[in-house]
């Protein structure tokens, strides 16, 4: 499946949205989640194939790695079945990386192949209230959730971002409590902004449903907390670590599955 770019919008200095529209779209269904995800794939430059492709046959057809588009996991931040456009965020750090470079310098008739959607997760309608922990990257899957929370609904919610200038307006129940951390561009301290922010919450009674989602050794430490002191269970929770500091994006993709397995087994 494909999308034609049909606008992009800059929402903060490192937060790029591409809508994209077009007969690609074509039998688009949204998965059931506010996590919906898609897998993005970019070809590089002078790829011997044209900008539609089917990348399982890329795949399949023995091409040269150097020769295979990159892949990636972005999460669907809106589905508009009227309009028939999707759209995409994408976190950028200046040439960094595949997906945010394209997303940065996209433009209108651009076109990006994916797979997909799937998700794994959608705020439990019977839970007694809703915690939400992340940053940039959990931003569109944080935002969608609580757009799909009924208005009476109690949220819990710790971003982590750049600055203020970072911050994104959010549509949230109105007893949303909902508080931004800002990093202070020290490795060390801001990789405890999470952590320290998660225990410090005053712990609302009844059954939480959690969100917890962003950084791999902040989101390691934010599952051992409200695993072991808090008393979650797992089956309460969705905790996945979407990157890490210091690594690319293949450089953590090599080692993800690994890591997660680790954590998983850290606290069973």
């Amino acid at each position: 499946m494909h999308g034609s770019v049909v606008r992009t919008e800059r929402l903060t200095p490192t937060l790029v949205r591409v809508v994209l529209g077009g007969p690609g779209l074509d039998g688009f269904r949204s998965a059931d989640g506010t996590d919906a995800y898609v897998n993005v794939a970019i070809p590089p430059a002078g790829a011997p194939y044209g900008a539609v492709f089917d990348p399982r046959a890329l795949r399949e057809a023995g091409l040269p790695r150097e020769q295979l588009p990159a892949r990636r996991r972005y999460t669907v931040r809106s589905w508009d079945a009227d309009a028939r456009e999707l759209a995409i965020d994408f976190v950028v750090h200046g040439d960094a990386g595949v997906a945010g470079p394209w997303a940065a310098s996209a433009e209108p008739g651009d076109v990006l192949v994916f797979e997909g959607p799937a998700s794994g997760y959608r705020p439990d309608p019977a839970a007694a209230w809703h915690l939400m922990l992340g940053d940039e990257s959990a931003l569109p899957a944080v935002a969608a959730s609580l757009e799909a929370l009924p208005t009476d609904a109690t949220a819990v919610v710790r971003l982590v971002c750049d600055g203020p200038e970072h911050e994104v307006p959010l549509s949230a129940p109105a007893g949303t409590d909902l508080v931004w951390l800002h990093r202070t561009h020290d490795d060390e301290r801001d990789a405890a902004l999470l952590l320290e922010a998660t225990r410090a919450l005053e712990w609302p009674d009844g059954t939480v449903h959690a969100f917890v989602h962003g950084e791999a050794e902040e989101i390691r430490a934010v599952r051992r907390h409200l695993l072991l002191d808090r008393g979650l269970e797992r089956s309460e929770m969705s905790c996945s670590p979407y990157w890490r500091r210091t690594m690319t994006d293949e450089a953590w993709r090599s080692v993800k599955r690994d890591f997660v397995a680790a954590m998983d087994a850290e606290v069973a």
